[in-house]
């Protein structure tokens, strides 16, 4: 089979070809902002990037149920966005990293 010729220049499309992410790299990123695609999740985002808290917490400052809080967090403890620790009976949550928060400032940005 012939390969299709591009209108690129070809310095463009070497660039293209060695900055586009692997396949398994592009999954990995289409989780998380699949992750981040529902308002409920990005408002528990948002209470996490000032402190960490404990699902009772969350629960009352989010007016969300605890059984639904819980499965939002499942999702974003799958994706990688959200860690926790258990004190005593008590499990804390916390988001993993500081690129969450960057992200949404940058998202919210780009609506202004």
């Amino acid at each position: 089979m012939q390969r299709k010729t591009s209108l690129l220049d070809p310095r463009a499309e070497a660039l293209v070809v060695k900055y586009l992410p692997p396949p398994n790299e592009l999954e990995d990123t289409a989780e998380i902002f699949a992750a981040l695609a529902d308002t409920g999740r990005l408002r528990i985002i948002s209470a996490l990037s000032v402190c960490e808290m404990c699902v009772n917490d969350m629960s009352v400052l989010l007016a969300v149920n605890q059984t639904t809080l819980s499965h939002q967090l499942r999702i974003l403890r799958a994706a990688g966005l959200v860690k926790c620790k258990k004190q005593g009976k008590v499990v804390f949550y916390s988001l993993s990293g500081t690129s969450v928060p960057e992200m949404m400032l940058l998202a919210t940005r780009c609506l202004q």
